[in-house]
């Protein structure tokens, strides 16, 4: 018997095998196009029950296997998934066009829609009603059939693209090491660093050092290697991800995705897969979002060029270095910054033992949204790292399952990603509760020390950990609108936010403490936390607008002309370049969020969210950062609501105001005195 095709509430991780996916997937296919079929055949006058509300429970089953699935691809992928990958995406993409494209069913969904205003409808109601008039009339549903016939076309094509682009940075970042047996070599670098780097050559039964392209490892070398040849070294073969001549190179793939969105757009009657995918964003336009970027590159610009120029002083003074290179930044950032603050970050790392920033994350959640976590060992797991718990409330009721997974592993992408297993939504008078999990890259224990976190990855936890706050605490009626399921530049809201609390005294004494002696941190260091979380924040602003605003140049012009990803590039960077450019790197072909993940014409929404961010938690700061009266005005006009209200109402509901960018300048050091 399939697991997968079985009824069951939690994944069932250890029955499953490679061979269970496809027929489960089309099994799921054929059970939602009959729910489908029932639907859109039905003889009953189309109403919002039987129509609007059927549709929005339909494909559950299928939702259920292929987020397994797809969750797996991305955190514990091997060959065959990957193989499997490449098969089922076509027939997923073929089944939503089925369902957008069906003029049955669309006549029924467009007679409830065009009988809104006779219908007393709550404003949930409504609001799916039109989320799910505007999916079927935004993807095809009002084209002819030559047109709808080159759309399936189109998202076939993509589906399987992205998931090659993303298949191709993976097995690049696999591809790179760096062995080093010389200890010379090695100067510079924190014993810890070293220690995961030795057992890391050990495994392979090599002596020395084996340094990788996983952020735990690469990040750090960057950051402290005293040997300027192999930072140059790794930093460049990091550059280069798919920009090879190899097989795995991404700059076919990039232009034909771009093209591809355009020619998509094109056909449903947009100017660019910009104006497409911001119709139904906070920022609405292309325009809005590059006055938005530009506004805010006009605050940065000056503050980074000069804390550029300062960086550049200090390593000449420092190393008689005179052209500062990308490899050279956060080595000689690290340096100044422990020079002007006193502040090291390895001498912080001993009070973020992970279990303690985990036991932190929860208390903290506990005091601002009642919630407590039990690690249970009866949930099933897809990997022996995952950590898996119960949530409930102070009363007892159920809440969330919540999946925990740590540490890179050579099947698991880079970086750091919430997801979700089940959504929340109500049926039939119950309240179905989410599985809701969060996915990192932290540096494993080794033989003599646990996993101690840098303060940076402290934030990403509590990040992932903001996300997965919005999808535990998602209290709607209808799944397609619950939890994360927001606009895009509205959903970073909940999980910026929270790393605020990484920064505040009341909130640090919690979770950092000395992992030998207990210690609770000394305030000097949390002072000098705080004094350095602008440092730098000219540069960092910049990078972020750099990225947003390529994002948007590829999104927002047609591409078809382009033949040079790496010239498009150099020109998309134009407004923001600090560091000299590197021939041999190319940020496009391992761009991830915007090419494999869903931020393409929406990389801007981090930088957009942080404007949210900040006005939020001046609002905390002004009341008390744990208090409840505010909590819980953030949870049940934020966290709790998805997509069910616009998110500015939903803001202003919070905040009693539209939030002001002051806040943001002020909180980065942007601000003229």
């Amino acid at each position: 018997m399939n697991p997968l095709l079985q009824d069951f509430n939690t994944a069932p991780f250890t029955k499953i095998s490679s061979d269970d996916y496809k027929p489960a997937i089309k099994k799921g296919i054929e059970i939602a196009k009959a729910e489908i079929d029932a639907i859109a055949n039905s003889t009953d006058a189309p109403t919002f029950e039987n129509t609007t509300v059927a549709l929005d429970f339909t494909g559950e089953k299928l939702n259920r296997i292929t987020s397994i699935f797809f969750n797996l691809n991305s955190a514990e992928t091997n060959d065959d998934i990957q193989k499997i990958a490449q098969e089922v995406s076509p027939w997923l993409s073929e089944f939503r066009n089925d369902i957008t494209l069906n003029e049955a069913l669309f006549t029924r969904v467009k007679s409830v829609f065009d009988d809104r205003k006779n219908l007393d409808l709550t404003p949930e109601q409504q609001m799916l009603l039109d989320k799910q008039y505007k999916g079927f009339a935004r993807n095809g549903a009002n084209l002819n059939d030559e047109k709808k016939s080159k759309l399936r076309e189109i998202d076939s094509k993509l589906s399987k693209l992205s998931l090659k682009f993303g298949e191709n940075v993976l097995a690049e970042t696999n591809a790179f090491e760096m062995h080093l047996t010389n200890e010379d070599d090695v100067s510079g670098l924190p014993d810890s660093v070293k220690e995961a780097a030795s057992q890391l050559a050990k495994e392979q039964d090599k002596e020395g050092y084996i340094f990788t392209l996983q952020y735990p490892s690469y990040i750090p070398f960057l950051t402290y290697t005293d040997n300027r040849e192999l930072r140059k070294k790794m930093a460049i073969a990091a550059g280069k991800k798919a920009f090879q001549d190899n097989e795995f190179n991404n700059e076919k793939i990039v232009l034909e995705i771009v093209n591809l969105r355009q020619q998509r757009a094109s056909l449903l009657g947009y100017k660019t897969h910009a104006h497409f995918v911001l119709e139904e964003r906070m920022a609405e336009i292309p325009e809005k979002v590059i006055e938005f970027s530009n506004n805010l590159l006009e605050k940065a610009k000056p503050a980074a060029q000069k804390e550029f120029e300062n960086l550049e002083k200090y390593a000449k003074k420092l190393d008689g270095i005179d052209q500062l290179q990308k490899w050279d930044g956060a080595y000689y950032s690290e340096k100044l910054k422990k020079e002007l603050f006193d502040l090291d970050q390895e001498v912080l790392k001993p009070y973020f033992k992970l279990e303690n920033v985990i036991n932190g994350v929860f208390e903290i959640a506990n005091r601002l949204y009642d919630l407590n976590f039990e690690e249970v060992s009866t949930i099933e797991k897809y990997h022996p790292d995952v950590k898996t718990y119960n949530v409930t409330d102070n009363e007892g009721n159920f809440i969330s399952v919540f999946y925990a997974d740590y540490h890179p592993r050579k099947g698991k992408r880079n970086g750091a990603w919430m997801t979700s297993y089940k959504s929340q939504q109500i049926k039939n008078g119950v309240n179905e509760r989410p599985h809701v999990s969060i996915v990192c890259n932290f540096t494993k224990p080794t033989a003599t020390k646990p996993s101690l976190l840098t303060f940076n990855e402290v934030t990403t936890l509590f990040h992932e950990f903001g996300h997965a706050l919005h999808g535990m605490l998602a209290n709607t009626t209808y799944n397609s609108l619950s939890g994360t399921s927001v606009s895009w530049d509205f959903v970073e809201l909940p999980s910026q936010v929270l790393e605020n609390w990484c920064y505040e005294k009341e909130a640090l004494e919690l979770f950092a403490k000395h992992y030998e002696t207990g210690e609770v941190i000394p305030m000097k260091y949390v002072e000098k936390i705080k004094e350095s979380a602008s440092f730098h924040e000219g540069m960092q602003t910049l990078r972020q607008l750099s990225f947003g605003l390529l994002d948007m140049k590829w999104h927002s012009e047609n591409p078809s002309e382009i033949t040079s990803v790496k010239d498009f590039e150099i020109d998309a960077f134009s407004e923001t370049k600090l560091y000299p450019d590197v021939a041999e790197n190319c940020m496009s072909t391992a761009f991830s969020h915007i090419f494999q993940g869903g931020y393409s014409a929406g990389y801007y929404s981090y930088k957009w969210a942080e404007v949210l961010d900040a006005d939020a938690f001046e609002y905390f700061l002004e009341e008390g950062i744990f208090n409840k009266e505010v909590a819980t005005k953030f949870k049940e006009n934020v966290l709790s609501k998805g997509g069910t209200v616009k998110p500015m109402e939903l803001y202003k509901r919070f905040r009693g105001q539209e939030p002001k960018p002051e806040a943001l300048l002020r909180r980065a050091g942007l601000l003229e005195a």
